[in-house]
């Protein structure tokens, strides 16, 4: 049985998710075949928030150039956008990064 930090890799950290954060909308990298109830979950566990939406989506991996061909590509990955309740207190992890 996959733990909540198999499930949730990382968060992203860009403009984008750090301006979004301030909307209590958070997002993280997460296990390819994980599914919105198992993210919902994980996140509610290692964070101790309460979840109201997860988003997802699919990143497939850009062509990457290696030497004189583009023989190469970028690893996908799957991407979770995680709203949080009005009620739930915000994720401390990102607090010091908006």
């Amino acid at each position: 049985m996959k733990t909540a930090y198999d499930i949730i890799k990382r968060p992203i950290v860009t403009e984008q998710s750090m301006e979004s954060a301030t909307y209590k909308k958070y997002t993280f990298e997460v296990a390819k075949d994980a599914n919105k109830i198992e993210i919902a979950k994980a996140v509610e566990e290692i964070f101790g928030v309460k979840v109201a939406k997860v988003n997802t989506l699919n990143m497939y991996g850009k062509a990457k150039r290696l030497g004189r061909y583009p023989a190469g590509h970028r690893a996908s990955w799957k991407k979770a956008m995680v709203t949080l309740t009005e009620d739930s207190k915000s994720i401390e992890f990102f607090e010091g990064m908006v």
